[in-house]
């Protein structure tokens, strides 16, 4: 028989916030596409609310609500494009994170998974922005420079976000005890 976890009041309504905030910084994202990495960022770091009480589950409805909503509010925009790095690695991040520290993993260990995951995932994005847009003129060059710079960026983000994280941990801890 299948255990089902319950969720407490708390968790539905922060979930609620973190589905506000991340859609509310996703869709500037992507309507300012200067802010689009920063939209992302904040979007993963609301998302990472429900995880501070360990609540899977409210991060599960963030997570798909939060898409959902942005795919409404930008889909006919025609920025749906945008999102997908924000559905394959960005929204996912805080989940693995959590998992990691849950499991245990090594940090060196997990860095090298994430880093991986993410080139890939900027590698799939860079494709689709090919197929969809014919925009080719890095075809010779693609490959280095999205391998190098998707790098280095994630280098900076991992460690902007878990120490931004650690910070929201700590900032919800605070407000639900009181």
């Amino acid at each position: 028989m299948i255990k089902v976890q319950r969720i407490t009041a708390r968790e539905v309504a922060l979930a609620g916030v973190s589905t506000a905030i991340a859609t509310l910084f996703l869709a500037v994202g992507n309507f300012t596409s200067i802010l689009l990495f920063v939209g992302y960022m904040v979007a993963s770091i609301a998302l990472s609310l429900p995880l501070a009480k360990k609540s899977y589950i409210g991060y599960a409805m963030a997570y798909v609500t939060t898409i959902l909503l942005t795919v409404l509010i930008i889909g006919t925009a025609g920025y749906f494009l945008d999102l997908l790095p924000f559905m394959l690695f960005f929204g996912l991040h805080p989940l693995l994170n959590e998992l990691q520290e849950k499991l245990q993993v090594k940090k060196w260990l997990a860095f090298i998974v994430k880093c991986v995951w993410f080139d890939g995932a900027m590698l799939l994005f860079w494709w689709l922005v090919v197929q969809t847009t014919g925009v080719n003129w890095l075809d010779a060059y693609a490959l280095p420079i999205v391998l190098v710079g998707s790098t280095m960026y994630f280098v900076l983000y991992d460690y902007a976000f878990y120490r931004l994280n650690k910070q929201v941990f700590a900032l919800v801890a605070r407000i639900l005890k009181k």
